[in-house]
Protein backbone atom coordinates (compact mmCIF):
# COMPACT_ATOMS: atom_id res chain seq x y z
CA UNK A 1 0.00 0.00 0.00
CA UNK A 2 1.79 3.29 1.36
CA UNK A 3 1.31 6.59 0.56
CA UNK A 4 1.45 6.02 -3.49
CA UNK A 5 -1.94 4.91 -3.02
CA UNK A 6 -3.48 7.88 -1.71
CA UNK A 7 -1.76 10.42 -4.26
CA UNK A 8 -3.75 12.09 -7.20
CA UNK A 9 -2.14 13.87 -9.95
CA UNK A 10 -5.09 16.24 -10.02
CA UNK A 11 -4.37 17.19 -6.80
CA UNK A 12 -2.25 19.96 -6.71
CA UNK A 13 -2.76 22.58 -4.54
CA UNK A 14 -5.62 23.59 -1.86
CA UNK A 15 -8.43 25.13 -4.49
CA UNK A 16 -8.39 21.17 -5.40
CA UNK A 17 -9.42 20.09 -2.07
CA UNK A 18 -13.12 19.68 -2.09
CA UNK A 19 -13.11 16.61 0.51
CA UNK A 20 -11.34 14.25 2.76
CA UNK A 21 -10.03 12.48 0.05
CA UNK A 22 -8.75 14.97 -1.73
CA UNK A 23 -7.36 16.83 1.23
CA UNK A 24 -5.37 13.26 1.68
CA UNK A 25 -4.01 13.62 -1.67
CA UNK A 26 -2.94 16.75 -1.13
CA UNK A 27 -0.54 15.97 1.61
CA UNK A 28 0.70 12.90 0.02
CA UNK A 29 2.15 15.22 -2.53
CA UNK A 30 3.98 17.33 -0.03
CA UNK A 31 7.11 15.32 2.03
CA UNK A 32 6.28 14.68 5.24
CA UNK A 33 3.01 15.14 6.25
CA UNK A 34 1.60 11.86 5.59
CA UNK A 35 2.35 8.39 7.13
CA UNK A 36 0.88 5.09 6.43
CA UNK A 37 0.70 1.94 7.74
CA UNK A 38 -0.87 -1.50 6.99
CA UNK A 39 0.36 -3.23 9.79
CA UNK A 40 -2.98 -4.68 11.75
CA UNK A 41 -3.92 -1.98 14.49
CA UNK A 42 -6.86 -2.24 17.00
CA UNK A 43 -9.03 1.05 17.34
CA UNK A 44 -9.34 -0.41 20.76
CA UNK A 45 -6.43 1.55 23.02
CA UNK A 46 -3.34 0.92 20.11
CA UNK A 47 -4.74 3.23 17.70
CA UNK A 48 -4.44 6.10 19.97
CA UNK A 49 -1.38 4.89 21.36
CA UNK A 50 0.13 4.98 18.17
CA UNK A 51 -0.56 8.21 16.60
CA UNK A 52 0.21 10.09 20.37
CA UNK A 53 3.91 9.13 19.34
CA UNK A 54 3.64 9.96 15.45
CA UNK A 55 1.98 13.12 16.11
CA UNK A 56 -0.48 14.09 18.36
CA UNK A 57 1.40 16.75 20.18
CA UNK A 58 0.59 18.82 23.00
CA UNK A 59 -1.31 18.66 25.44
CA UNK A 60 -1.23 14.48 25.18
CA UNK A 61 1.28 13.80 27.54
CA UNK A 62 4.97 13.38 26.60
CA UNK A 63 6.48 11.75 24.80
CA UNK A 64 4.83 12.96 22.23
CA UNK A 65 5.33 15.28 18.95
CA UNK A 66 3.62 17.17 15.79
CA UNK A 67 3.78 15.11 13.26
CA UNK A 68 2.27 13.85 9.54
CA UNK A 69 -1.90 12.86 9.47
CA UNK A 70 -2.01 9.05 9.67
CA UNK A 71 -4.08 6.19 7.81
CA UNK A 72 -4.17 2.99 9.66
CA UNK A 73 -4.66 1.34 6.49
CA UNK A 74 -6.11 -2.21 8.46
CA UNK A 75 -7.95 -1.42 11.91
CA UNK A 76 -8.42 -4.65 13.22
CA UNK A 77 -11.75 -6.49 12.55
CA UNK A 78 -13.04 -3.05 10.82
CA UNK A 79 -13.18 -2.32 7.01
CA UNK A 80 -12.60 1.57 7.04
CA UNK A 81 -9.12 2.77 7.24
CA UNK A 82 -8.87 4.96 9.81
CA UNK A 83 -7.59 8.57 9.08
CA UNK A 84 -6.56 10.87 12.08
CA UNK A 85 -4.46 13.79 12.46
CA UNK A 86 -5.63 15.96 8.81
CA UNK A 87 -5.60 19.13 11.22
CA UNK A 88 -2.77 18.25 13.64
CA UNK A 89 -0.29 20.88 12.52
CA UNK A 90 -0.76 24.62 12.07
CA UNK A 91 1.45 24.07 9.25
CA UNK A 92 -0.69 21.39 7.40
CA UNK A 93 -3.94 23.38 7.98
CA UNK A 94 -2.52 26.45 6.16
CA UNK A 95 -1.20 23.86 3.13
CA UNK A 96 -4.94 22.84 3.17
CA UNK A 97 -6.44 26.09 3.13
CA UNK A 98 -3.90 27.48 0.91
CA UNK A 99 -2.71 30.08 3.78
CA UNK A 100 0.58 30.59 5.93
CA UNK A 101 0.73 29.40 9.85
CA UNK A 102 1.14 33.04 10.26
CA UNK A 103 -1.62 34.39 8.29
CA UNK A 104 -4.65 31.62 9.09
CA UNK A 105 -6.63 33.87 11.36
CA UNK A 106 -6.61 36.63 8.76
CA UNK A 107 -8.03 34.34 6.03
CA UNK A 108 -10.54 33.25 8.52
CA UNK A 109 -11.89 36.61 8.51
CA UNK A 110 -11.84 36.91 4.75
CA UNK A 111 -13.99 33.83 5.02
CA UNK A 112 -16.47 35.48 7.60
CA UNK A 113 -16.64 38.51 5.78
CA UNK A 114 -17.76 36.85 2.48
CA UNK A 115 -19.77 34.04 3.59
CA UNK A 116 -20.83 31.32 0.64
CA UNK A 117 -24.40 29.91 0.96
CA UNK A 118 -24.69 25.74 1.43
CA UNK A 119 -26.31 24.28 -1.86
CA UNK A 120 -29.00 21.43 -1.96
CA UNK A 121 -27.62 18.52 -4.25
CA UNK A 122 -29.57 15.43 -5.92
CA UNK A 123 -28.98 12.15 -4.53
CA UNK A 124 -26.93 11.56 -7.67
CA UNK A 125 -24.23 14.31 -6.97
CA UNK A 126 -23.91 12.93 -3.45
CA UNK A 127 -20.95 10.69 -3.08
CA UNK A 128 -22.28 9.91 0.67
CA UNK A 129 -25.03 8.11 -1.09
CA UNK A 130 -23.27 5.88 -2.89
CA UNK A 131 -23.98 2.84 -0.49
CA UNK A 132 -27.44 2.98 2.10
CA UNK A 133 -27.39 0.66 4.84
CA UNK A 134 -31.14 0.14 6.85
CA UNK A 135 -31.57 -1.44 9.86
CA UNK A 136 -30.97 -4.02 11.63
CA UNK A 137 -26.95 -3.02 11.91
CA UNK A 138 -24.50 -2.72 14.65
CA UNK A 139 -22.46 0.35 14.98
CA UNK A 140 -19.86 -1.55 17.25
CA UNK A 141 -18.80 -3.45 14.15
CA UNK A 142 -19.16 -1.29 11.01
CA UNK A 143 -17.31 2.06 12.77
CA UNK A 144 -13.63 1.74 13.80
CA UNK A 145 -14.26 4.31 16.71
CA UNK A 146 -11.70 4.47 18.99
CA UNK A 147 -10.83 4.42 22.78
CA UNK A 148 -8.26 5.99 24.09
CA UNK A 149 -7.37 4.85 27.65
CA UNK A 150 -8.97 1.60 29.87
CA UNK A 151 -11.03 4.23 31.62
CA UNK A 152 -13.38 5.64 28.63
CA UNK A 153 -16.71 5.31 28.98
CA UNK A 154 -16.35 3.31 25.58
CA UNK A 155 -15.86 3.79 21.81
CA UNK A 156 -16.71 7.66 21.04
CA UNK A 157 -16.67 9.10 17.79
CA UNK A 158 -15.09 12.45 18.44
CA UNK A 159 -15.29 13.85 14.80
CA UNK A 160 -18.44 13.73 14.06
CA UNK A 161 -19.93 17.29 12.91
CA UNK A 162 -23.70 17.50 13.62
CA UNK A 163 -26.50 19.26 11.69
CA UNK A 164 -29.64 19.84 12.66
CA UNK A 165 -32.89 22.50 11.93
CA UNK A 166 -34.95 24.22 14.04
CA UNK A 167 -38.04 22.39 12.34
CA UNK A 168 -40.27 26.39 13.15
CA UNK A 169 -37.75 28.67 12.38
CA UNK A 170 -35.84 26.79 9.45
CA UNK A 171 -32.20 28.09 11.50
CA UNK A 172 -29.40 25.43 10.85
CA UNK A 173 -26.44 24.72 13.16
CA UNK A 174 -23.38 22.52 12.80
CA UNK A 175 -20.96 21.32 15.40
CA UNK A 176 -18.72 18.99 16.92
CA UNK A 177 -19.21 16.92 19.91
CA UNK A 178 -18.36 13.75 21.69
CA UNK A 179 -20.45 11.01 20.83
CA UNK A 180 -20.31 7.29 23.28
CA UNK A 181 -21.83 4.47 21.37
CA UNK A 182 -23.51 2.39 23.06
CA UNK A 183 -25.70 0.31 21.55
CA UNK A 184 -26.45 -0.88 17.82
CA UNK A 185 -27.53 1.98 17.04
CA UNK A 186 -27.64 4.42 20.21
CA UNK A 187 -25.06 6.86 21.11
CA UNK A 188 -24.72 9.70 24.23
CA UNK A 189 -23.91 13.37 23.27
CA UNK A 190 -22.62 15.33 25.15
CA UNK A 191 -23.48 19.01 24.64
CA UNK A 192 -22.15 22.00 27.11
CA UNK A 193 -25.10 23.27 29.09
CA UNK A 194 -25.72 26.96 27.83
CA UNK A 195 -22.97 26.84 25.33
CA UNK A 196 -24.39 25.17 22.05
CA UNK A 197 -26.97 26.22 19.77
CA UNK A 198 -27.88 22.75 18.96
CA UNK A 199 -29.05 21.75 22.29
CA UNK A 200 -31.37 24.80 22.19
CA UNK A 201 -32.32 23.48 18.95
CA UNK A 202 -33.05 20.27 20.94
CA UNK A 203 -34.91 21.61 23.54
CA UNK A 204 -37.32 23.15 21.77
CA UNK A 205 -37.74 19.97 19.74
CA UNK A 206 -38.31 18.17 23.07
CA UNK A 207 -40.68 21.04 24.74
CA UNK A 208 -42.66 20.30 21.56
CA UNK A 209 -42.75 16.59 22.38
CA UNK A 210 -41.29 15.90 18.64
CA UNK A 211 -38.72 13.87 17.91
CA UNK A 212 -35.19 15.98 16.57
CA UNK A 213 -33.34 14.82 13.38
CA UNK A 214 -30.11 14.97 12.47
CA UNK A 215 -27.23 14.08 10.63
CA UNK A 216 -23.30 13.13 12.05
CA UNK A 217 -21.45 13.53 9.13
CA UNK A 218 -17.64 11.71 9.24
CA UNK A 219 -14.82 12.38 7.13
CA UNK A 220 -15.02 16.01 5.70
CA UNK A 221 -13.32 18.68 3.81
CA UNK A 222 -11.09 20.74 6.90
CA UNK A 223 -12.27 23.45 5.85
CA UNK A 224 -16.11 22.19 7.05
CA UNK A 225 -14.49 20.97 10.44
CA UNK A 226 -12.45 24.59 10.97
CA UNK A 227 -16.05 26.80 10.01
CA UNK A 228 -17.74 24.29 12.54
CA UNK A 229 -15.81 25.21 15.40
CA UNK A 230 -16.62 29.23 15.55
CA UNK A 231 -18.68 30.07 18.36
CA UNK A 232 -20.66 33.25 20.07
CA UNK A 233 -20.18 35.82 19.70
CA UNK A 234 -18.59 35.54 16.06
CA UNK A 235 -21.31 33.18 15.10
CA UNK A 236 -24.67 34.21 17.15
CA UNK A 237 -27.83 31.62 16.65
CA UNK A 238 -29.09 31.26 13.53
CA UNK A 239 -25.61 31.55 12.11
CA UNK A 240 -24.62 28.83 9.67
CA UNK A 241 -21.40 28.18 10.22
CA UNK A 242 -21.12 26.26 6.71
CA UNK A 243 -21.33 29.14 5.29
CA UNK A 244 -17.71 29.80 6.98
CA UNK A 245 -16.34 27.04 5.15
CA UNK A 246 -17.99 27.95 2.22
CA UNK A 247 -16.10 31.31 2.33
CA UNK A 248 -12.95 29.46 2.99
CA UNK A 249 -13.80 27.71 -0.43
CA UNK A 250 -15.34 30.30 -2.10
CA UNK A 251 -17.92 27.76 -3.15
CA UNK A 252 -20.82 26.54 -1.42
CA UNK A 253 -20.61 23.27 0.43
CA UNK A 254 -22.64 20.47 -0.90
CA UNK A 255 -25.64 19.21 1.39
CA UNK A 256 -28.26 16.09 0.45
CA UNK A 257 -31.60 15.34 1.70
CA UNK A 258 -31.49 12.18 4.09
CA UNK A 259 -33.03 9.19 3.31
CA UNK A 260 -34.93 7.88 6.42
CA UNK A 261 -35.05 11.02 8.47
CA UNK A 262 -36.02 15.19 7.74
CA UNK A 263 -32.78 16.19 7.58
CA UNK A 264 -29.56 17.20 5.16
CA UNK A 265 -26.05 15.30 5.15
CA UNK A 266 -23.05 17.11 4.13
CA UNK A 267 -23.06 15.85 0.41
CA UNK A 268 -18.97 14.84 0.19
CA UNK A 269 -19.10 13.00 3.97
CA UNK A 270 -17.18 9.84 3.75
CA UNK A 271 -19.69 8.48 6.35
CA UNK A 272 -23.26 10.03 7.39
CA UNK A 273 -25.31 8.75 10.26
CA UNK A 274 -28.77 9.75 9.82
CA UNK A 275 -30.08 10.21 13.31
CA UNK A 276 -33.14 10.86 15.76
CA UNK A 277 -32.86 12.24 19.51
CA UNK A 278 -36.15 11.26 20.67
CA UNK A 279 -38.36 13.73 23.34
CA UNK A 280 -36.95 12.37 26.85
CA UNK A 281 -34.80 9.76 26.31
CA UNK A 282 -31.75 9.96 28.10
CA UNK A 283 -28.37 7.30 29.47
CA UNK A 284 -25.16 7.78 31.58
CA UNK A 285 -22.92 8.64 29.34
CA UNK A 286 -20.24 5.82 31.18
CA UNK A 287 -23.97 3.69 31.74
CA UNK A 288 -21.31 0.69 30.39
CA UNK A 289 -18.25 1.01 32.79
CA UNK A 290 -19.77 3.07 35.78
CA UNK A 291 -16.24 4.29 36.36
CA UNK A 292 -17.19 8.15 35.91
CA UNK A 293 -15.06 8.89 33.14
CA UNK A 294 -15.74 9.84 29.69
CA UNK A 295 -12.51 10.21 27.28
CA UNK A 296 -9.43 12.03 27.17
CA UNK A 297 -10.30 15.73 26.73
CA UNK A 298 -8.61 19.06 25.88
CA UNK A 299 -6.57 20.23 29.04
CA UNK A 300 -4.65 16.84 28.81
CA UNK A 301 -7.18 15.00 31.42
CA UNK A 302 -9.95 12.20 31.22
CA UNK A 303 -13.06 14.01 31.41
CA UNK A 304 -15.99 13.56 33.68
CA UNK A 305 -18.65 11.46 32.22
CA UNK A 306 -22.33 13.48 32.06
CA UNK A 307 -25.19 11.89 33.75
CA UNK A 308 -28.42 12.23 31.83
CA UNK A 309 -27.09 12.39 28.43
CA UNK A 310 -29.41 12.70 25.62
CA UNK A 311 -29.75 9.66 23.43
CA UNK A 312 -28.71 9.85 19.35
CA UNK A 313 -30.96 6.82 17.72
CA UNK A 314 -29.90 5.89 14.22
CA UNK A 315 -32.05 5.54 11.64
CA UNK A 316 -29.85 4.63 8.65
CA UNK A 317 -26.22 4.79 7.66
CA UNK A 318 -25.23 6.29 4.21
CA UNK A 319 -21.41 6.12 2.86
CA UNK A 320 -19.09 6.61 0.07
CA UNK A 321 -17.74 3.01 -1.65
CA UNK A 322 -14.80 2.16 0.41
CA UNK A 323 -15.39 4.95 3.27
CA UNK A 324 -12.90 6.13 5.59
CA UNK A 325 -13.23 6.57 9.09
CA UNK A 326 -11.77 9.87 10.34
CA UNK A 327 -10.84 10.38 14.41
CA UNK A 328 -9.09 12.78 16.66
CA UNK A 329 -6.72 11.42 18.75
CA UNK A 330 -5.88 13.59 21.75
CA UNK A 331 -6.29 16.23 23.57
CA UNK A 332 -3.48 17.35 21.07
CA UNK A 333 -2.81 19.49 18.12
CA UNK A 334 -5.83 18.74 16.13
CA UNK A 335 -7.74 20.34 18.78
CA UNK A 336 -5.90 23.06 19.20
CA UNK A 337 -6.19 23.61 15.61
CA UNK A 338 -9.93 22.75 15.80
CA UNK A 339 -10.70 25.21 18.51
CA UNK A 340 -7.85 27.62 18.67
CA UNK A 341 -7.71 28.95 15.37
CA UNK A 342 -11.45 30.04 14.67
CA UNK A 343 -10.70 31.35 18.53
CA UNK A 344 -7.83 33.70 17.45
CA UNK A 345 -10.31 35.00 14.06
CA UNK A 346 -12.58 35.88 16.56
CA UNK A 347 -10.04 37.25 19.11
CA UNK A 348 -8.75 39.26 16.76
CA UNK A 349 -12.03 40.78 15.19
CA UNK A 350 -13.11 42.00 18.09
CA UNK A 351 -9.99 44.14 18.63
CA UNK A 352 -9.55 45.37 15.42
CA UNK A 353 -12.64 46.72 15.87
CA UNK A 354 -12.69 48.47 18.77
CA UNK A 355 -8.71 49.35 18.62
CA UNK A 356 -7.66 49.46 14.93
CA UNK A 357 -4.86 48.90 14.93
CA UNK A 358 -3.14 47.65 18.00
CA UNK A 359 -2.65 44.46 17.49
CA UNK A 360 -0.50 42.51 15.06
CA UNK A 361 -1.34 38.90 15.49
CA UNK A 362 -2.64 36.15 18.05
CA UNK A 363 -1.72 32.36 19.40
CA UNK A 364 -4.33 30.09 21.15
CA UNK A 365 -1.43 28.33 22.50
CA UNK A 366 -1.25 24.31 22.26
CA UNK A 367 -0.43 24.52 25.97
CA UNK A 368 -3.95 25.75 26.46
CA UNK A 369 -5.68 23.26 24.34
CA UNK A 370 -6.50 26.24 21.75
CA UNK A 371 -8.86 27.88 24.49
CA UNK A 372 -7.61 28.76 27.59
CA UNK A 373 -4.43 30.25 26.62
CA UNK A 374 -4.25 33.18 24.12
CA UNK A 375 -0.70 35.05 23.16
CA UNK A 376 -1.55 38.53 21.47
CA UNK A 377 1.29 40.56 19.46
CA UNK A 378 0.86 44.47 20.43
CA UNK A 379 1.85 47.36 18.08
CA UNK A 380 2.25 49.91 20.55
CA UNK A 381 2.22 53.05 18.17
CA UNK A 382 2.91 56.27 20.55
CA UNK A 383 2.20 56.79 24.00
CA UNK A 384 -1.51 56.98 23.85
CA UNK A 385 -1.20 53.18 23.39
CA UNK A 386 0.19 52.53 26.88
CA UNK A 387 -2.23 50.43 28.92
CA UNK A 388 -4.27 49.54 25.52
CA UNK A 389 -2.92 46.39 25.11
CA UNK A 390 -4.53 45.35 28.95
CA UNK A 391 -8.02 46.62 27.18
CA UNK A 392 -7.28 44.38 24.50
CA UNK A 393 -7.02 41.43 26.62
CA UNK A 394 -10.33 42.39 28.25
CA UNK A 395 -11.84 42.45 24.67
CA UNK A 396 -10.23 39.04 24.17
CA UNK A 397 -11.94 37.04 27.43
CA UNK A 398 -14.84 39.26 26.31
CA UNK A 399 -14.56 37.80 22.34
CA UNK A 400 -14.44 34.14 24.01
CA UNK A 401 -15.90 33.50 27.59
CA UNK A 402 -13.75 30.72 28.22
CA UNK A 403 -10.53 31.66 28.12
CA UNK A 404 -8.14 31.92 30.73
CA UNK A 405 -5.05 33.32 30.28
CA UNK A 406 -3.60 35.90 28.20
CA UNK A 407 -0.50 36.65 27.61
CA UNK A 408 0.91 39.97 25.83
CA UNK A 409 4.17 40.68 23.61
CA UNK A 410 5.80 43.42 21.79
CA UNK A 411 5.70 43.47 18.42
CA UNK A 412 9.43 42.06 18.05
CA UNK A 413 8.51 39.37 20.02
CA UNK A 414 6.75 35.77 17.62
CA UNK A 415 3.55 34.59 19.38
CA UNK A 416 4.31 31.59 17.80
CA UNK A 417 7.55 30.82 19.11
CA UNK A 418 7.26 29.85 23.29
CA UNK A 419 11.09 29.97 23.80
CA UNK A 420 10.61 33.98 22.43
CA UNK A 421 7.41 34.31 24.53
CA UNK A 422 8.73 32.58 27.59
CA UNK A 423 12.18 34.97 26.90
CA UNK A 424 9.32 38.14 26.81
CA UNK A 425 8.35 36.81 30.27
CA UNK A 426 11.69 37.20 31.50
CA UNK A 427 13.16 40.02 30.62
CA UNK A 428 10.21 42.20 30.27
CA UNK A 429 8.18 41.30 33.17
CA UNK A 430 7.59 42.15 36.72
CA UNK A 431 5.09 39.30 38.40
CA UNK A 432 3.53 42.26 41.15
CA UNK A 433 3.37 45.09 38.82
CA UNK A 434 2.70 42.84 35.29
CA UNK A 435 -0.13 40.56 36.43
CA UNK A 436 -3.54 41.53 36.54
CA UNK A 437 -5.96 38.93 37.75
CA UNK A 438 -9.36 38.72 37.45
CA UNK A 439 -11.14 36.46 39.92
CA UNK A 440 -14.34 34.74 40.24
CA UNK A 441 -15.54 34.77 36.24
CA UNK A 442 -16.79 31.78 34.62
CA UNK A 443 -14.79 29.74 32.43
CA UNK A 444 -14.82 26.55 31.14
CA UNK A 445 -16.31 23.83 33.37
CA UNK A 446 -13.39 21.29 31.92
CA UNK A 447 -10.68 23.17 33.43
CA UNK A 448 -9.88 20.54 36.24
CA UNK A 449 -8.50 23.56 38.54
CA UNK A 450 -11.83 25.41 38.55
CA UNK A 451 -13.11 23.94 41.34
CA UNK A 452 -13.94 25.16 44.69
CA UNK A 453 -12.02 22.08 46.27
CA UNK A 454 -8.85 23.50 44.00
CA UNK A 455 -10.14 27.19 45.19
CA UNK A 456 -12.09 27.19 47.89
CA UNK A 457 -12.41 31.10 47.00
CA UNK A 458 -14.17 29.96 44.13
CA UNK A 459 -18.11 29.36 43.90
CA UNK A 460 -18.68 26.85 42.06
CA UNK A 461 -17.43 24.52 39.13
CA UNK A 462 -16.16 26.12 36.04
CA UNK A 463 -15.77 29.35 37.90
CA UNK A 464 -11.99 30.97 37.66
CA UNK A 465 -9.82 33.60 37.90
CA UNK A 466 -8.67 34.97 34.44
CA UNK A 467 -5.18 36.64 34.28
CA UNK A 468 -3.02 38.90 32.50
CA UNK A 469 0.43 38.60 31.76
CA UNK A 470 1.41 42.06 30.84
CA UNK A 471 5.17 41.25 28.94
CA UNK A 472 5.31 44.71 26.69
CA UNK A 473 7.41 47.00 27.63
CA UNK A 474 6.70 50.26 28.43
CA UNK A 475 6.43 52.97 25.49
CA UNK A 476 8.83 55.65 27.29
CA UNK A 477 11.40 52.23 27.30
CA UNK A 478 10.86 51.17 24.31
CA UNK A 479 14.50 52.05 23.10
CA UNK A 480 16.15 50.46 26.06
CA UNK A 481 14.78 47.02 25.26
CA UNK A 482 15.82 47.09 21.78
CA UNK A 483 17.08 43.70 20.85
CA UNK A 484 20.66 43.12 19.13
CA UNK A 485 20.34 44.62 15.27
CA UNK A 486 21.71 41.80 13.29
CA UNK A 487 22.26 42.31 9.39
CA UNK A 488 19.14 40.81 7.09
CA UNK A 489 21.00 38.71 4.47
CA UNK A 490 19.91 35.57 1.67
CA UNK A 491 20.95 32.24 3.82
CA UNK A 492 20.74 30.92 0.10
CA UNK A 493 23.56 32.71 -0.56
CA UNK A 494 25.90 31.10 1.58
CA UNK A 495 24.44 27.75 1.76
CA UNK A 496 22.84 26.85 -1.73
CA UNK A 497 23.07 23.44 -1.62
CA UNK A 498 20.79 23.22 1.61
CA UNK A 499 18.17 25.59 0.46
Amino acid sequence: MGISRWEDARIRSSEDVIDLRSAIALLASKRGHLQTTDVPVDPYLEIPAVYKLVGAGTPVAPPTKVGPAMIFENPKGFESPVVTGILASRERVALLLGSQPESLCFDLLEALRHPVEPEVVGQSAAPCQEVVIKPPFDLRTFLPATTSTKRDAGPFINMGLIRAEDADTGESDVTIHRLCIHGPDTMTVNFTPGRRHIDAIRARAEQAGRPLPLTINLGLDPAIHLGATFEPPTTPFGFDELTVAGGIRRRPVELVDCVSVEAKAIARAEIVLECEIMPGERADEDAHTGLGFAMPEYPGYVGLSLADCPVVRVRAITHRKNPLYQTLVGPGEEHVSLCGIPTETSIYRLIESSIPGLLKNVYCHSAGGGRDLAVLQIRKRSANDEGRQRQAALIAFASYAELKQVILVDDDVDPFDSTDVLWAMTSRFQGDVSTIMIPGVRCHLLDPSATPEFNPLLRGPGISCKTIFDCTVPYALKEQFRRADFETVDLADYLPESM
